[in-house]
């Protein structure tokens, strides 16, 4: 599985991005997607994730409100809509996959597959 993310760049605070993630691969059928980022001189921090069947969502508190994930399973692609983009929302983000459910699911070490991540900078 290889994943694929896309749709970052430079925006001003209050502006909206969506960025994307397609894998491909063998038949792709995740039980969750996730989406972190990681701000310069930062750790990796939790995003949100969405299961792949059914649409459960989970959100960091920072980004309820504001962002939205959702998926087209036709196009093995997950989606995180940003809007009232933030300067702390600045960050290089990451999209992940996991087969199963795991408990560490909120945190890097809950996913089996990784994209290579795309930049978004917000400025003020």
């Amino acid at each position: 599985v290889q994943l694929q993310a896309s749709g970052g760049g430079l925006v001003q605070a209050g502006e909206s991005l969506r960025l994307s993630c397609a894998a491909s691969g063998r038949t792709f059928s995740p039980y969750v997607m996730g989406w972190f980022r990681q701000a310069p001189g930062k750790e990796r921090e939790f995003v949100t994730y969405i299961r792949w069947s059914g649409g459960t969502t989970y959100y960091v508190d920072s980004v309820k409100d504001r962002f939205t994930i959702f998926t087209d399973n036709a196009k093995s692609t997950v989606y995180l809509q940003m809007n009232n983009l933030k300067p702390e929302d600045t960050a290089v983000y990451y999209c992940a996959s996991s087969a199963v459910w795991r408990s560490s699911l909120r945190t890097s070490y809950g996913y089996d597959y990784w994209g290579q991540g795309t930049l978004v900078t917000v400025s003020s």
